[in-house]
């Protein structure tokens, strides 16, 4: 069992700023809510550390320390008892060559060497441009690319140096992010970029890294959006050189996780034309812990508990639908002439210090406590629910033990279409602050439980089902007034979980 740290928070927004918090002791119980079940609690998930999970599909935002927008080394002690093995990094050519031709990889040498050592996977974007060449692109978020002679020269030998340097210590490399967003307000950053433009950029730096590091991995395009048809046009752009990426990385923010998942599929579709082999990778993705101006998922007025609830809905949607995931971000960083961006599991200040942890850490840490490399889903699920505004998915364990986990994503209206006649349609909701459930009743074929448990991932709590609540009929077993709400919860064997002592 890994013993965790934290900051006991007592207020949030603006409250927190400059204010020093002791760090406690919360093992036992890491967060509170205002949940309250009628079922007997017998014990609490026990998170574990990236030392103690062989692989998973999850990956955990590092990003900006390039731009110093944050600080890695007031986070890092929170990385490994997280559980997250795989951590985005982004390189910053303006940072590594602050003047033509001389390179300070000091900064980011201790970065990887730390990840390396604590059993952190990297993966390593490079972008972005470096302004101290003419015409060699921008240095910030919807920058430009290199497009003059000596930009682009000075471009290869960077990617082809910073290759050189990191083989044998970082295998995944992604390419520029966010190439199909520009940013007016920055000159040098208003040049939208074609298909075509992001597809012959994106070919240059893969073939750079993969000759140096003939075993890269890597994964191509890092796009803002869902448009399947923008995808489709960078892929036909590529021609065979598509062949060179393992991965395809969009982003693609929404209000309600699941209102996703149509362009997803879609995106899925697309690749398999062009490239079988190749997944989709959610590269990028997070919620904000109250209301912000700017960034992806402003003008809400998000909290810590519907931003706990946002991420594990999109990170158990996203493995549902078999999709590697993004927590985006680890600390909240401070996105200077914008504001501070306050995705983060952990609260930071105007000076990039963390000062608390956010309940969206404790509720991530329990969902990868769970999920990782050795759970299977089962795509034929046997699980039914009537209502289907109730997301649900089953997994097995190492052991065989079934993991059904569901939680509601809106309500449901019925409408009435030619195609279709009468079908109900689900009207996708954002999580909000509300812990009220409401009963449901799951049913299984078989009697795959000897010791049904109900598991609240927001907090980790672990409940019994009643006798009474589980009944066995012609085959099939009736899970009763299972609590459902607007956060991802667990229907499992008792033996599948470990809890704390």
């Amino acid at each position: 069992m890994n013993k965790v740290t934290a900051f006991f928070v007592l207020a949030a927004g603006s409250l927190f700023a400059g204010i020093e918090i002791a760090p406690i002791d919360v093992s036992a119980d890491r967060v509170e809510s205002p949940l309250s079940v009628s079922l007997k609690r017998i014990g609490t998930l026990a998170p574990r550390s990236v030392k103690d999970i062989e692989d998973s599909a999850w990956t955990l935002g590092c990003e900006t320390i390039e731009r110093g927008y944050a600080d890695f080394w007031a986070y890092a002690d929170y990385l490994a008892p997280l559980g997250i093995k795989t951590i985005r990094i982004q390189a910053g050519w303006a940072r590594c060559e602050p003047e033509p031709g001389r390179f300070d990889f000091d900064w980011l040498d201790k970065v990887i060497d730390y990840a390396c050592a604590q059993g952190l996977n990297v993966l390593l974007e490079t972008s972005y441009g470096n302004p101290v060449y003419p015409g060699a692109g921008g240095w910030d978020l919807g920058a430009g690319f290199p497009t003059s002679k000596e930009g682009l020269e000075a471009w290869d030998r960077w990617v082809e140096t910073l290759a050189a340097r990191y083989k044998g210590k970082v295998r995944d490399w992604a390419m520029w992010n966010e190439p199909d967003i520009s940013n007016p307000a920055l000159p040098g950053h208003d040049i939208k970029k074609t298909p075509q433009d992001i597809a012959v950029f994106n070919i240059r730096t893969a073939k750079i890294i993969r000759k140096v590091i003939p075993d890269s991995r890597l994964a191509g395009l890092s796009l803002a959006t869902l448009s399947p048809k923008f995808f489709e046009d960078c892929l036909v752009a590529m021609g065979d050189d598509v062949k060179l990426f393992d991965w395809f990385i969009y982003h693609g923010y929404t209000p309600a996780p699941e209102s996703a998942y149509d362009s997803v599929e879609k995106l899925k579709a697309v690749l398999k034309k062009y490239h079988p082999t190749a997944k989709m990778r959610q590269g990028e993705n997070g919620c904000p812990s109250e209301l912000a101006t700017k960034f992806a998922l402003s003008g809400i007025r998000w909290s810590e508990y519907s931003q706990a609830k946002w991420d594990m809905r999109r990170m158990l949607g996203d493995l549902g639908h078999d999709v590697e995931s993004s927590v985006f971000t680890i600390c909240d960083f401070n996105h200077k002439g914008r504001e501070i961006n306050r995705k983060g599991l952990l609260r930071a200040n105007k000076t990039k210090k963390v000062i608390s942890v956010k309940r969206a850490y404790y509720s991530v840490q329990n969902v990868v406590s769970i999920f990782d490399s050795s759970v299977v889903r089962v795509a034929d699920t046997a699980l039914t629910n009537v209502d289907c505004s109730v997301v649900s998915y089953e997994y097995r364990s190492k052991k065989g033990d079934p993991l059904y986990v569901f939680w509601s994503c809106g309500d449901t209206e019925a409408r009435r279409d030619k195609e279709r006649g009468r079908h109900a349609v689900v009207n996708y909701e954002r999580s909000g602050d509300s812990f009220e459930t409401r009963p449901t009743v799951f049913t299984v074929a078989g009697n795959p439980m000897k010791n049904p448990v109900w598991v609240d991932l927001f907090t980790g709590r672990v409940y019994e089902l009643p006798a009474k609540d589980v009944q066995h009929v012609d085959g099939e077993t009736f899970y009763i007034n299972v609590p459902v709400y607007d956060s991802p919860c667990i229907l499992t064997e008792r033996a599948a979980l470990n809890l704390l002592k």
